[in-house]
């Protein structure tokens, strides 16, 4: 059964996305600036929309909203942890690691959580996404504590996944 494109949806969550991006980079909220990302953001958006089916399943809602400002909690936290043990590991004078693939297994269903998921996994450091299959994801690991694809699951993306099936589904 062929999917239902929603183009004014895949629009506006396009041009909200393009808008938000371009206030982070000019820094300012003046009139002038914002006036301008928002014809421009608009202008990319309208050109693009009918190609952006993955922004057709943001549904905007208070309840995604604070969990989008729960993950990004986590994720910095997730982050810093990571970049202190992968600093820790450097400076070790005796480098005790064990990398290889582990299967992590996914329950997101929309390309776009998966696509977060995969970005969120390989931004940590210690961790990169190398292929994904279905409801897998394989991971190279720096210091593999898990082989068990549950366990592992757990290890790696389960902190992420919770807010993700609620952002994405």
């Amino acid at each position: 059964m062929p999917t239902k494109i929603n183009i004014p949806l895949q629009f506006i969550n396009l041009w909200m996305t393009l808008l938000l991006i371009w206030v982070i980079a000019n820094g300012t909220l003046a009139t002038d600036t914002l006036i301008t990302g928002i014809v421009i953001s608009a202008a990319i958006a309208l050109a693009f929309a009918i190609f952006s089916r993955v922004y057709s399943v943001i549904r905007w809602s208070p309840k995604v909203i604070f969990y989008y400002l729960m993950y990004l909690g986590v994720f910095i936290s997730e982050l810093v942890k990571a970049n202190i043990n992968v600093m820790r590991l450097v400076f070790s004078p005796r480098i005790n690691i064990k990398p290889g693939i582990v299967e992590i297994k996914t329950e997101l269903e929309s390309s776009i959580g998966r696509l977060a998921l995969a970005n969120s996994i390989t931004l940590t450091p210690g961790t990169l996404v190398v292929d994904i299959k279905g409801d897998s994801l394989f991971i190279h690991w720096i210091d593999i504590t898990a082989t068990d694809p549950v366990a592992a699951t757990e290890a790696i993306s389960a902190r992420f996944e919770k807010y993700l099936k609620v952002i994405y589904g």
